[in-house]
């Protein structure tokens, strides 16, 4: 059985903006009933080119109406600049964390906005455009690549949560291996010698870590209540105490594996390894 923060609960069992808007600005439709989750997402701008409402119909598991929910908070007030910039981990982290089988969910949603965009401005959804892998779930070649470069996803198992892809009868298997290994080949080459940063010494590593934890890290769990505290740096270990509401939430190891290690690695350096020191 899986568990869920508090407030994957609170948007499942009283979810925000449920409906359709009528005359729409726009309107993204992803998924479908026959693969067990779909999703529809309609907004409306304000007269200041802002979302003033967004409402959304979605047929899934507690997991996907949740993410709607959030999803629909989370764009309001926003310019569509804005929107387009927040990712399926932002709707993770707004509700403290998705269980790692339940990412597709959030990704559903960011789709959806995705799709609605394109909409309103009249342009085809890029991610469609790309060849089908996945039949059982109508999951392109690009999605899983995307999904694979942004979340360093490393299996198939990985893939199947995040998108859904092999989930059904599991011929695409081989084909995801194959995209997994072509993204990790692409960031290899990317990586030039002259671009490595350079060696940082003890002081500058955990400069930086403070830095990060304290311009990135900390705002995001303070808006629910969290908070998170440095204890020590031993070579690449980080060791950390959660506070506040993260140091109950049952979530807490996605909160420390899927968003602070993976910002102290983008912005610090890709070896560090966060571990929870609980005091």
């Amino acid at each position: 059985m899986w568990e869920y923060t508090d407030k994957v609960k609170d948007h499942f069992l009283n979810p925000r903006n449920v409906g359709e808007i009528e005359d729409p600005d726009g309107v993204g439709e992803v998924g479908s009933l026959a693969c067990g989750d779909a999703l529809k997402l309609t907004f409306k701008l304000g007269p200041d080119g802002r979302i003033a409402d967004a409402k959304f119909k979605t047929f899934g598991c507690a997991s996907a109406i949740a993410s709607s929910s959030a999803l629909t908070e989370m764009i309001k007030g926003l310019t569509l600049e804005e929107a387009e910039k927040i990712t399926n981990e932002d709707i993770a982290n707004y509700l403290g964390g998705l269980p790692k089988e339940k990412m597709h969910c959030s990704v559903m949603g960011r789709e959806a906005l995705e799709a609605a965009i394109a909409n309103y401005r009249g342009q085809p959804l890029p991610m469609a455009q790309g060849e089908v892998v996945c039949e059982c779930f109508g999951v392109t070649d690009l999605e899983i690549k995307r999904a694979v470069a942004e979340s360093n996803l490393t299996s198939v198992e990985e893939v199947t949560n995040f998108t859904k892809a092999g989930g059904g009868c599991g011929k695409c298997h081989d084909r995801i291996m194959e995209l997994i290994l072509e993204v990790r080949k692409e960031q290899h080459a990317e990586r030039k010698p002259a671009e490595k940063p350079k060696r940082l010494t003890n002081i500058q590593k955990i400069k930086l870590i403070e830095e990060v934890l304290e311009r990135e890290i900390r705002p995001a769990l303070r808006k629910d209540g969290g908070d998170i505290e440095l204890i020590d740096v031993d070579g690449d270990v980080v060791m950390v105490s959660l506070r506040g509401a993260c140091s109950s939430c049952v979530a807490s190891q996605t909160t420390l594996k899927e968003y602070v290690e993976k910002k102290l690695r983008e912005l610090v350096t890709d070896t560090l390894v966060v571990e929870e020191v609980r005091q």
